[in-house]
């Protein structure tokens, strides 16, 4: 199938990057310190601000400082950060293809772990501290397609997560969503799902892929 499209906006963490395994250990340290329950943090924060899921456990005047002692933890670490498979041929094949990076991360985070995955970085960029709401909320596409100078409804919106789904899909886009980091049955509000960008192609009539 091939979908025309006049951009691509890209998730990063789970969808161009896995840094999995740090995540996970930092969140784990973290909520032992503050008796949270990790698997219950974990089970939603993936695609979410760190912000935004601190916010569901504590009280608000406790949020900012525990989302910066999470963001220190993570951090302190770059091991185990890789870039996920087909993720670093798609980016090369851009050519010229307008594209930005939209993410949950903070431009520190987004900055270490593209760097330790080898993942280029387009012009293009919004990260946690550009927009007032994160994912699920549509801000961030808008914001990136905005930029780009193109309708949101003419991109291709690339996402692994279900919060990063329903901002895609809020925002006007075709959803593409990888199943990286969530089955396949958590994804179901995306236009079309494939396995992973290996079976993604850019082609001069858009978007080309192999859905599941």
């Amino acid at each position: 199938m091939v979908i025309p499209c006049a951009a691509v906006l890209f998730d990063v963490d789970g969808t161009l990057v896995d840094s999995t395994p740090l995540v996970e250990r930092a969140a784990r340290e973290w909520a032992a310190e503050y008796g949270i329950d990790a698997d219950e943090f974990l089970s939603d924060a993936h695609g979410r601000r760190t912000a935004d899921r601190v916010a569901d456990f504590l009280p608000p005047d406790r949020v900012r400082a525990a989302t910066e002692h999470l963001d220190a933890l993570e951090a302190a670490r770059s091991d185990g950060i890789t870039a996920l498979p087909g993720a670093l041929d798609l980016l090369l094949s851009v050519n010229g293809l307008p594209c930005a990076f939209v993410t949950s991360m903070d431009r520190g985070q987004l900055a270490v772990r593209t760097r330790v995955a080898g993942v280029p970085v387009p012009a293009t960029v919004i990260t946690a501290e550009d927009v007032p709401r994160g994912k699920p909320d549509p801000s961030g596409y808008r914001l990136a397609a905005e930029r780009l100078g193109v309708d949101p409804a003419d991109c291709v919106v690339i996402e692994d997560a279900p919060a990063g789904v329903a901002a895609g899909r809020a925002a006007g886009a075709t959803v593409l969503a990888v199943t990286t980091s969530h089955p396949a049955e958590a994804l179901t509000a995306a236009h079309h799902r494939v396995l992973d960008l290996t079976h993604v192609a850019l082609t001069p009539s858009g978007l080309a892929f192999t859905t599941l």
